[in-house]
């Protein structure tokens, strides 16, 4: 299965103000990068996977719609999968993104 396109259009308009964007494709999906850190991608398997602060992991799983990103068989810390139910409106998608684009901010350039 493809990635959601308008999914990634949507992420894509968001993601248009900031600085240092690229995207690649990964993982059977589209991520979206700002200065070489993956910041979120639109999966193959539907919805996004999307960087958070590894600590606050457990308190990001607590909400609706989400759950843990397993690589490998382990669950990746500071990664999350957000369902497309967390995701339909515009405010729900952007405050997501925000959250990742806001970690991201705090590491520095690849």
């Amino acid at each position: 299965m493809a990635y959601d396109e308008v999914l990634a259009d949507r992420v894509r308009e968001l993601l248009e103000i900031e600085s240092g964007v690229t995207e690649k494709a990964m993982f059977g999906g589209l991520a979206f990068l700002i200065d070489g850190h993956m910041v979120v991608a639109v999966s193959k398997e539907g919805g996004l996977m999307l960087r958070v602060p590894p600590d606050e992991t457990d308190e990001l799983l607590e909400h609706l719609h989400t759950s843990p990103m397993i690589m490998s068989g382990r669950e990746a810390r500071g990664w999350l999968r957000v369902a497309r139910a967390g995701i339909e409106s515009r405010d729900e998608l952007g405050d997501w993104v925000d959250r990742g684009v806001t970690h991201v901010r705090t590491l520095p350039p690849k």
